[in-house]
Order: structure tokens, then C-alpha cells, then sequence
């Protein structure tokens, strides 16, 4: 049996060894040519190019040629272990061909590109037959040959295996076998991450490789329903999946939705097609499921401190990615719109522009390769279909929170982030920039620079902060405005703004716990932006601090202001609201999006010295930055709007499940606060019950409302409340999820409330006790 292996293994290198040599053949003359005074390449194109084709192929002729007697001499004792340990040995000369192989490969694309005579010859390179492999048209590109090499060495170890199993381990071969592959196996761990997309790939017609360059879970629009699908781009085309329902024994496998090759496909915006309605999912819904996610965990994790074994914890792990599915489900509303040649549109939700930009930028660069249209029968799409178990890169919803053994994954506090400036533009543009953070799984846009009007070095110098619920991501878009009011109504959430940068940078917990700035740079498409950061982690940052200087506004006591200023809400709230209502009411997010902090905190200063100038200063400022002062008096005040004494009797009253009960309860611990607090709080209520009637324009609701206010409103000033003094350990996901909800719930069941009554209404008459 070890003949017939070694015979198959000769044979192997055979056709490896007319593949090296295919080549070699136009190599020779190019680097001959490089010297003339006509060169189609340069001889350092020619070098990279071809970087240790030779070497390799030497290797493997002197391997072969060594190997092929002592086969065809066969005996039982015959030896050939000492031939396989000096291949191991020369593994090195894979390394330096695979470090270059990125650089090969770009190299030759562009000199195609640069030389039409080149680009012929680089399609149409002729492998020398075979005894194994006699197809003479059979016509090989250079990158598909230049692959070779690579596909070469990953599969080192599985020859070494086949000849170790028919190996007697009393044989002299057996001891040089397994040192040969102890040499592989080193060699492979070493550049297996090098080489894992490049072997995501699987034979198609005239020996080319079909590879796999990206998988993702994603969100289909079919019909107005959202559907769950599993989508893969190949290099010459997109395949929409399903995931089939797993039945007893079976393994995985996927039913195939449709395919469009990559040269009939085109993208759409919603002029280009009958745009179907995007079913949006209520707030309340996503923030009922983040609660669940957020709650399993934590169930896993106090699973995992006792003993009653790994069925429970596989049962909650279960129960946690299909929380987790019904998440990415619900979660995006971005339409991003592919069609077929024959214009048949299909529709993905997903949940930030940076996605759109990448999926279509990948796609529009390897459509630059593909120029035919084809058609696959349908045993090929099987075949496809069935191959994508084995390729698929990502094997689970990507959420943040489902990180194994990872209580604390990702950041939770406030990121303060200052956009300095951008370098390295070739024209004047009016731009922007625009940062978004992850959290629960998918991207949500936070803040948004000022317009830098025609500039090639636009100087923002703006400050941001960043609210992160187990973050890990910082991305941030460079947009050129667009004017044009024409092209500005988009109600699929499609941006007119055309996007010129993107990048990202990972939020490191152990960078960023230092307490000062971090600069960072973000290099994209030739273009840099400077930043910087610094987090301060949500233990720190829920802490209430009493000003020192109590002539001030901030941080100090709400009756100590009204009773300065003879008012029965503070001037602040008052100023605030009416230029907000002056002009932010139909401002997308306001509240949410983050104004700059150079802004509020230039506010916040002359508030607290009592600058007559201050509503000068607002009508010049962006609404943002107003919207951004107000909630930072809420949040600085020494003690919450709700007070520290009744906040965990609101906490209780609102888990009631009784309407009669809660309404009653609720209304009377309301009217039990202070007159001053309940005064600015009906006020600041009325206002945004205004700011909600516009949803429809700034994307308010009343939820997303009671999701900003509620914890500045109700926070206590003490850590440890009677919510999070729990007997069970609790990670800061749990915090979240039943401390921030409840205060949530709370204001939204005000802003609910049809009508609620005044302070100067006969609170006797209420007939329960405040105490829940």
C-alpha cells in the first residue's frame, strides 16, 4: 500500500512541477526583455512577480527526481523518509513566497491594467501535459498558477498523514515521518492566518479558482418580511442563502435563494426601483430583546459558578442565539438595494452606511476582473450551494455580547472624542465626518461634525461624547455634502452625501483606561483623520457631582437656582427648550446625536457666570450642542429630578402589573416630589411630547426620548441603589439592562400619560400611599 501512496504522490508532483514550469516559461524572456530599450515589465516587476517560482521549483525537481527510482525500485524495506524530512526542511522558502504572494499578485494585476500584450499573455499560459493530465487546450491564468504554491503547502501535512498510516511505526521511515510532520504542522500554524482566505475557495471550469471573499449574516426584505439569510460574495458572483432547519444526525446545509454573477449585477437607489415600504420594529421591541440577551448571559454566567453541568448552559446558549437572530432581524432599517441583468430588484436591511460603502466597494473592485455573464446549471448550484458548509468564515450571529467565557466584552462608560483634522485631500470639498460605535451586535450612528466648506485641509477640532454599551468599534465616514436639495429627500435611509473615506479602530480597554487622551489616526484611500479619546467607563461616569462653586447653575441643587433667580424652573431649561423649539424640532435625532463638546462645555460656562450674552451665543451654535447642554444640567445635578429617596419606589411602581395599581402609585409618587422638581419636570415633559409629534421628520419617538432622559432624569446620586445592591454578582450588561430599563420605563409611562395633574391639584385626594 505505501507504493501505491508514494505513486500518487509522484504523480501529484508531476503536475505541481508543470505548473511551476508554466511559470517559468514567460518569465525568462520578460526578465530578458527588461534590459531593451522596449520592456514590458521592469526587471523589479519581473523580481516580484516571480519571487521564488525557481527556488520552488528546484526543490520539488530535485524531490521528485530523488523520489521516482526508489519507487520504481520498490522493496518493504525501501526508505524515502529522509526525502520528505529534507522537503520539510526547506519550508522556508514557502514562507518568503507566501509573504509576497499579496504583493505578487497586485503587482501583476497592474501591470495588466498598464499592458494589454502582458494581460494576453497572463490568461492564456500553458501547462505541459501529463501522463495524469493529457487536456492540451486547458489554459491557465497567471494568478490562478501563481495560487498554486499556496494551495501547495496547505495540504503539506495531509500527504505526511496518508504515508504515516501505511507506515509500520517499527519502520526507519516512521521516526523521520513524524519529524517531517512536526516540521509541516509548526510551519502551517505559523501563516495559517495568511493563508485562511486564500484557501476559501473551490474548483470551477478551466482551472480557475471560484474563491470566497466575504460571508454575512443578513437581513432580506422579501415581500415586507423580513427574512434571515446567509449571504456569500465569490469572485465572480453573489449567492443568497437560507440555512436549512437541521434535522436529527444531519449536518448543516443551505437551500439557495438566488445568485446574480458579478458582471450582471448592478446597484439600485430608490429612484432606481418600486421602493417596498421598510417595516420598522418598534423601539420597545429591540430594547425587550436586548434585555433578554443581556439577562441569559448573565444566566450562563452564574450557570458556570455552580455544578448542575453543561445541559443547562447549552440550553441557555440555545435560548441566547435565538434572541440574538431575532436582534439582527428587527435591528437595521438601511435599505441596500442589488439587481439582477434583468433589472429584478432584491433588498437587504442593514444597519450603517459604513456596511453599504464596503459591500459595494468589494463588489464594484472585483467586478473590474469579471467581465462575462453566465448561467450555472443546477448541478452546479448545487455543488455551490453544498460547498458553502465547508468556506463559510462566520458561523454565528455577529453579536458583541455572545463572546464565550467574556463577561466583560466591549466598553460601557462615555467616550469623549475629539476630530481634529483631515489631510491629504487632492481637491477642495465641503466635509464632514460622521462616527459610529457598535453595540448589541450592529452599528449606530453617534455624532456628526460641522460642514468644513471648500477645503483640502478641513480643521474641525470638534469634541464628542460617545455613550458605549459593550463597544468595541469606532468607525468614522468622510462625507462630501451634496447641496443639491433635488437629490436630499431619501426615505430609505440612504445618504445623498457622497461618502470620499472610511476606517475604523478598535477600542482597546487597555489603552483607553488611561485616564488621558489617546491620539489615534485613521488612514483610508489616501486620506488621514487625526483624533482623539478618552473613555471614562460607566462606573466613574454615573456618579452625580456636587459643583463647588454654588453661585453656578451645574451641579447645583434645582431649588438653590430657582430660588436665586426667582423662577419656578431654572433659566437654563427654560432658554434651552425654547431655542430647541425655535429650531431643532424637525433636526434628526436631536437628543440622540451627540452635539460637540467644545460647544456645551463654552454653554455650560457661560450659564454658570451668568453671561447676559448666552442666547447670542445659542441661535449661532447647532441645535446639537444645545440639545447636548440641556441634558448635561439634568446629568450634573447633585441629586436626580426624581430624587434619591423615591427613586426606588418609582423603580417599583412601574414593575406593576396592575394598570389601576401602577397609574395610581405612579401619579402620587410624582406628585410627591418636590414642588421646584415636579414643576421643570412637567415642563421639560410637555416639550417633549412636542419633539415626539414630529417623528416622522427627526426619527423621535417617544421611546427614543424616555431611552436619553430616562437615566439623567432618574439615576441616583449614590452608586450601590437598592436595584443594583443584588446578593447575586452582576456584570455591567445586567446593570444596564435592569437599572437604565427601569428608569427608561419610567419616563416613558409619563410621556404616555394622556393628562397628568398639576401641582396645585389637591394631592389629599389621592387615596394610596407612596410607599410600593
Amino acid at each position: 500500500m505505501r507504493k501505491w501512496v508514494l505513486s500518487g504522490i509522484l504523480a501529484s508532483e508531476e503536475i505541481y512541477l508543470s505548473h511551476l514550469e508554466a511559470l517559468l516559461i514567460p518569465m525568462k524572456p520578460l526578465r530578458a526583455a527588461a534590459t531593451t530599450s522596449q520592456p514590458m515589465l521592469t526587471i523589479q516587476q519581473t523580481e516580484t512577480i516571480f519571487f521564488k517560482v525557481p527556488e520552488l521549483h528546484e526543490i520539488h525537481k530535485d524531490f521528485y527526481d530523488a523520489l521516482l527510482p526508489r519507487v520504481q525500485d520498490w522493496g518493504h524495506q525501501q526508505c524515502v523518509g529522509d526525502l520528505f524530512q529534507k522537503l520539510a526542511s526547506q519550508l522556508g522558502v514557502y514562507r518568503a513566497f507566501v509573504d509576497n504572494y499579496k504583493v505578487a499578485v497586485e503587482t501583476a494585476d497592474k501591470c495588466c491594467q498598464a499592458n494589454a500584450q502582458f494581460a494576453e499573455i497572463s490568461e492564456n499560459l500553458k501547462v505541459k501535459s501529463t501522463k495524469d493530465c493529457k487536456d492540451q487546450s486547458a489554459k491557465n491564468s497567471l494568478e490562478t498558477l501563481l495560487y498554486k504554491p499556496v494551495d501547495r503547502v496547505t495540504r503539506s501535512t495531509l500527504v505526511l498523514h496518508d504515508l504515516l498510516k501505511h507506515t509500520p511505526s517499527s519502520h526507519q521511515d516512521y521516526a523521520l515521518l513524524l519529524d517531517a510532520l512536526r516540521i509541516s504542522q509548526n510551519f502551517l500554524s505559523s501563516i495559517n492566518e495568511e493563508i485562511t482566505p486564500r484557501r476559501q475557495s473551490m474548483t470551477v471550469k478551466k482551472g480557475e479558482n471560484r474563491q470566497l471573499l466575504r460571508d454575512r449574516f443578513m437581513v432580506e426584505l422579501v415581500e415586507g418580511s423580513r427574512k434571515l439569510r446567509h449571504v456569500f460574495l465569490f469572485t465572480d458572483l453573489l449567492l443568497c442563502t437560507k440555512l436549512k432547519k437541521q434535522a436529527a444526525g444531519k449536518g448543516q446545509q443551505y437551500d439557495c435563494k438566488w445568485y446574480i454573477p458579478l458582471a450582471d449585477l448592478t446597484f439600485q437607489t430608490i429612484e432606481d426601483c418600486e421602493s417596498t415600504p421598510i417595516p420598522l420594529v418598534q423601539d420597545e421591541e429591540i430594547d425587550a430583546l436586548k434585555i433578554k440577551i443581556s439577562q441569559i448571559k448573565n444566566e450562563i454566567q452564574r450557570e458556570k459558578r455552580t455544578t448542575k453541568g453543561p445541559k443547562v448552559i447549552e440550553r441557555l446558549r440555545k435560548k441566547l442565539s435565538e434572541q440574538e437572530s431575532l436582534l439582527l432581524l428587527m435591528s437595521p432599517n438601511m435599505a441596500f438595494r442589488v439587481a439582477n441583468r434583468n433589472g429584478k430588484g432584491f433588498t437587504f436591511l442593514i444597519s450603517s452606511d459604513y456596511e453599504r460603502a464596503e459591500w459595494r466597494e468589494i463588489v464594484r473592485e472585483q467586478q473590474k476582473k469579471c467581465f462575462k455573464s453566465f448561467s450555472l446549471t443546477s448541478l452546479e448550484l448545487q455543488m455551490l450551494t453544498n460547498s458553502c458548509v465547508k468556506l463559510q468564515t462566520v458561523h454565528t450571529i455577529p453579536m458583541t455580547m455572545n463572546k464565550e467565557d467574556d463577561e466583560s466584552s466591549g466598553l460601557y462608560g462615555f467616550l469623549n472624542v475629539i476630530v481634529h483634522s483631515a489631510s491629504g485631500l487632492k481637491h477642495s470639498l465641503n466635509l464632514y465626518c460622521s462616527l459610529e460605535v457598535d453595540s448589541f451586535g450592529y452599528f449606530v450612528n453617534k455624532a456628526k461634525t460641522r460642514v468644513y466648506r471648500d477645503s483640502t485641509e478641513p480643521n474641525w477640532n470638534e469634541e464628542f461624547e460617545i455613550e458605549l454599551e459593550g463597544s468595541q468599534t469606532l468607525r468614522l465616514l468622510c462625507y462630501e455634502k451634496c447641496y443639491n436639495k433635488t437629490k436630499q429627500s431619501k426615505d430609505d435611509g440612504e445618504n445623498a452625501d457622497k461618502i470620499m473615506a472610511k476606517g475604523q479602530i478598535k477600542l482597546d480597554p487597555q489603552t483607553l483606561q488611561n485616564k488621558d487622551w489617546q491620539r489615534a489616526v485613521i488612514a483610508m484611500n489616501g486620506i488621514e483623520v487625526k483624533l482623539s479619546m478618552k473613555f471614562t467607563s460607566r462606573e466613574f461616569s454615573l456618579k452625580r457631582m456636587p459643583s463647588r462653586k454654588q453661585s453656578g447653575v451645574f451641579g447645583v441643587k434645582i431649588n438653590v437656582v430657582t430660588k436665586r433667580e426667582r423662577s419656578k424652573v431654572p433659566l437654563i431649561v427654560r432658554q434651552c427648550v425654547e431655542e430647541i423649539e425655535r429650531r431643532g424640532m424637525d433636526e434628526v435625532g436631536i437628543y440622540r446625536v451627540s452635539g460637540v463638546a467644545t460647544d456645551i462645555q463654552a454653554l455650560k460656562a457661560a450659564f454658570d457666570s451668568n453671561n447676559r450674552d448666552v442666547s447670542v451665543m445659542m441661535r449661532e451654535m447647532d441645535v446639537n450642542a444645545i440639545a447636548g447642554t440641556l441634558k448635561l444640567y439634568f446629568r450634573e445635578l447633585p441629586e436626580p429630578l426624581f430624587t434619591d429617596d423615591l427613586y426606588p419606589n418609582f423603580a417599583g411602581g412601574i414593575a406593576l402589573s396592575d394598570c389601576v395599581a401602577k397609574e395610581s402609585c405612579m401619579l402620587n409618587l410624582l406628585l410627591s416630589v418636590p414642588e421646584t422638581n415636579l414643576v421643570t419636570f412637567l415642563f421639560l415633559l410637555d416639550h417633549l411630547k412636542r419633539v415626539a409629534e414630529n417623528e416622522c421628520i427627526n426619527k423621535m419617538s417617544l421611546h427614543n426620548l424616555a431611552t436619553v432622559f430616562g437615566p439623567t432624569l432618574l439615576r441616583p446620586s449614590e452608586k450601590d441603589s437598592k436595584i443594583s445592591n443584588s446578593s447575586q454578582p452582576i456584570s455591567m450588561n445586567d446593570s444596564w439592562s435592569l437599572e437604565v430599563m427601569a428608569q427608561v420605563q419610567v419616563l416613558l409611562y409619563f410621556l404616555q400619560l394622556e393628562s397628568i395633574p398639576t401641582p396645585d391639584s389637591k394631592r389629599q385626594s389621592l387615596l394610596f400611599s407612596t410607599e410600593v
